[in-house]
């Protein structure tokens, strides 16, 4: 909740920060924030590698909130002293329209840059570990176990919405009243409470032993696979394919694996040979649970990558959505809500759809699929990304108007102006769409991703869901920097879509783009669900069971 807190806080609130304080345009302060974004999310592998390789999930948690900690210290720092921010003197509201004020010495850009980015790298600690982390504490031979961690993921992803709705309502709030270092501040401070409180509860945790480094596995099996590529199937050299004997596997924290037909390829790594009877290399031999491991991180890859898509449309409605609520009227009855609130009902409506979901999707759902949870994980990730369609669809038809509306009124360039009679709430609709499509695709992605990865790469498997957040947020920069270069002609006074004036760019172009790829990308998801087999349909020997005091310790 607390990491959550500062990664939502700081994405709403750094763009105007830039903006207003640092004087920087829309466009370059919403790249950076995308970075700090994209940041936050693809460094999840090194945490998630660095946990199921030596460190554990605990120490990896331990050491990368504390970076986490110093970061938010640091931009605390750095909106509290005057040192770090440029002369704020004859720097009124059409100054800024015409981009006058003095700008940030490049010194200062660069050590906000470096605070703000050694937060996001903080992130890659707890993004991957702390989900699995918390789902180790389950006991796996309990009857209950998957109905124990279906509403753990759900009760986790309400903790996180939770954190996103203190950033959009009482940040903001601290931010009006008290100004920024109080609002950076007051973030550093949730994730200083966090770190003691789960320092506290170290003597009461179950801590899943690290297996050794995967990538090293994964690197053993594409090494012997590929020496043995000559190798055949019937080779009257071949003894049979390699594994230990025994009810445990080679591989420390992990179950013995059932041989699966795909991948055949890879199946040569096991190949044992005469020649390997004495003393094998694990560089030319490697077991069948090894080669599994490899296979099915492979497997799993096309499901998060289709998840890509929607963490583009998230981080775009982040960043645009905040200029749009600038040209409209954010009052609801005698009350003003600040544009910088405007996020915050993407996180009610996913606490009000987590609140519902057992007492009423659920139930719906079961009497429709027959499926004792209402609908499997992929079903769920497959909801999620259509309705990010509908999303997309309604934010370039409400934009369209928008566009029209101010233009036939007079306000084509006044784009920090409100217009009184247009109101800031029909933005809601893109807002609780994709809020429902992010309850539907990331809880139902992070259960996958727990319980299809390896015994052994759980952190690996719950950091694909971290990558693909992070590719979103950079695919989404690298999308707006190849239209401002490709749209708009400079010599012609016609300016790009993404142009700082909304007014005059074309946003509802972008949507509309939007829109074609997610439709695309969904397409690519169904294919890849229907193909894909879980595990629980594939046929596992009794001799492939561990013992459970071989897979946990109690000593960190």
């Amino acid at each position: 909740m607390a990491e959550r807190m500062a990664y939502f806080g700081l994405s709403v609130n750094m763009v105007t920060f830039m903006f207003y304080v640092m004087h920087k345009s829309f466009a370059d302060s919403s790249n950076a924030v995308n970075n700090f974004l994209g940041i936050s999310q693809a460094s999840s592998v090194l945490g998630g590698f660095l946990a199921d390789a030596y460190l554990g999930r605990y120490w990896t948690i331990a050491i990368f909130t504390t970076i986490y900690l110093a970061g938010l210290t640091g931009i605390t720092l750095c909106a509290t002293m005057k040192v770090f921010m440029p002369n704020q003197d004859n720097c009124d509201r059409i100054s800024q329209l015409l981009g006058s004020c003095e700008p940030a010495k490049s010194w200062q850009m660069l050590y906000l840059y470096t605070v703000l980015y050694i937060t996001g790298f903080g992130a890659a600690g707890i993004r991957p570990c702390v989900s699995s982390f918390g789902a180790d504490q389950f006991d796996e031979r309990s009857k209950d176990y998957k109905t124990h961690l279906d509403r753990f993921f759900n009760f986790f992803y309400l903790s996180v919405t939770v954190g996103a709705i203190v950033a959009f309502t009482l940040v903001v709030y601290i931010q009006m009243e008290h100004g920024w270092g109080s609002a950076f501040g007051a973030l550093a401070i949730a994730m200083g409470i966090s770190n003691m409180l789960f320092f506290i509860g170290t003597p009461l945790y179950r801590h899943r032993l690290p297996g050794g480094s995967p990538l090293t596995r994964v690197a053993q099996v594409l090494v012997a696979a590929f020496r043995k590529r000559h190798a055949a199937f019937s080779s009257s050299e071949l003894i049979g394919l390699y594994e230990v004997p025994g009810k445990h596997s080679a591989i420390k924290g992990s179950g013995k694996i059932a041989h699966t037909d795909d991948f055949r390829c890879l199946d040569k790594a096991a190949l044992e040979l005469k020649e390997d009877v004495i003393n094998p290399s694990p560089w030319k031999l490697c077991t069948v649970t090894q080669v599994e491991e490899v296979k099915t991180l492979v497997r799993l890859v096309p499901i998060p990558a289709c998840t890509i898509m929607l963490n583009v449309i998230l981080t775009e409605f982040l960043t645009l959505s905040v200029q749009q609520a600038y040209t409209m009227n954010t009052h609801m009855g005698k009350l003003k809500l600040p544009v910088t609130c405007m996020p915050v009902f993407p996180g009610l409506s996913i606490f009000l759809i987590l609140s519902l979901y057992y007492s009423t999707f659920v139930p719906l759902c079961r009497r429709i699929t027959g499926h004792p949870r209402g609908a499997s994980q992929l079903q769920r990730v497959g909801i999620g990304l259509a309705v990010s369609i509908l999303s997309v669809i309604w934010a370039g038809i409400f934009e369209r108007y928008r566009r029209n509306y101010a233009i036939s009124h007079g306000y084509e360039f006044s784009f920090l102006t409100a217009m009184p009679d247009l109101s800031a709430y029909w933005l809601l609709i893109q807002y609780c769409l994709i809020g429902i499509a992010e309850v539907f695709c990331i809880v139902g992605l992070l259960e996958f991703l727990y319980e299809e990865a390896p015994d052994a790469m759980k952190s690996i498997g719950s950091a694909y869901a971290a990558l693909a957040g992070g590719l979103g947020c950079f695919a989404a920069s690298i999308l707006n920097s190849i239209i401002k270069s490709v749209t708009g002609n400079p010599k012609k006074g016609q300016p790009n879509w993404l142009a700082q004036n909304i007014n005059t760019g074309r946003f509802d172009y972008l949507y509309w783009l939007l829109a074609v790829l997610s439709v695309i990308n969904f397409c690519a998801f169904l294919y890849s669900a229907y193909r894909y087999k879980y595990r629980s349909e594939q046929k596992h020997g009794n001799d492939y069971e561990v013992m459970e005091n071989k897979l946990y310790d109690s000593p960190i």
